[in-house]
C-alpha cells in the first residue's frame, strides 16, 4: 500500500471506532481505560495519526463488543480490502467473514515471526479462536497454558481472556485461524 492508502486506510478505521464508540455512548478516556491502552493512542486511532497495531485493535473491539473486522474492513467490502495490520509477531491475511443470525465467523491465514512473544488481549465475551497450523511450528492459546503446535495439528481456545502466538523456532510459521464471535446479546 502507498502512503496515501495507508492513511487513508488508518482514517476509515478510526472513523469506524469513533462511529461505534459514540454509538455506545462511552467517552475515549472509558475506552481507552477499559481496553488498557493510552488515552493518546486512541484519539490518535480515532483521528488516522496514529496507525493501530493488532494488539490495539483487538482490544479496542474486545471493549466496543464486535469482531475486529468491523473496524478493519468496510461493511460489504471485499476481505482484500482489509486494512493492513498487524501485531509484534502476527500478520494476518482475511480469506472471508461470514455472519449468521447469531455468530459471525471471520477467517484468516496468518504468519508468525520467529523469536517474538505477541500477547493478544481478551476478546468480546464468548469469542473462541481454533487455529491449524501450516507450516512451521506454533506456541498458541490461553496466556497461562498455550500448547506447542506442528503442522497439521490444530488448538481451539475461549479467547475472551488473554492468549498468545509465537514461534518459538527460528523458521517464521504460518496457520489457518477461525475467530467464532457470537453477537452481542445472544448466547455463546
Amino acid at each position: 500500500m502507498s502512503a496515501d492508502q495507508t492513511s487513508e486506510a488508518g482514517r476509515a478505521v478510526g472513523q469506524r471506532v469513533r462511529r461505534l464508540r459514540m454509538a455506545q455512548g462511552t467517552s475515549l478516556s472509558a475506552l481507552a481505560r477499559a481496553a488498557g491502552i493510552g488515552k493518546a493512542t486512541l484519539s490518535g486511532l480515532e483521528h488516522g495519526t496514529r496507525n493501530a497495531t493488532l494488539e490495539t485493535l483487538h482490544a479496542v473491539a474486545g471493549v466496543l463488543g464486535v469482531p475486529i473486522t468491523t473496524l478493519v474492513l468496510e461493511p460489504g467490502a471485499p476481505p482484500t480490502q482489509m486494512a493492513d495490520v498487524h501485531g509484534s509477531a502476527v500478520t494476518p491475511s482475511l480469506i472471508e467473514v461470514f455472519h449468521e443470525p447469531q455468530v459471525t465467523f471471520e477467517l484468516l491465514t496468518i504468519t508468525v515471526r520467529p523469536g517474538v512473544l505477541q500477547h493478544s488481549p481478551a476478546h468480546a465475551p464468548g469469542v473462541t479462536e481454533h487455529l491449524t497450523v501450516t507450516r512451521g511450528v506454533l506456541r498458541v492459546g490461553p496466556a497461562t497454558a498455550p500448547v506447542l503446535l506442528h503442522p497439521g495439528e490444530h488448538h481451539s481456545w475461549r479467547a475472551d481472556t488473554a492468549h498468545v502466538y509465537e514461534a518459538p523456532g527460528a523458521e517464521e510459521a504460518a496457520a489457518v485461524l477461525l475467530i467464532r464471535s457470537p453477537r452481542t446479546g445472544t448466547p455463546s
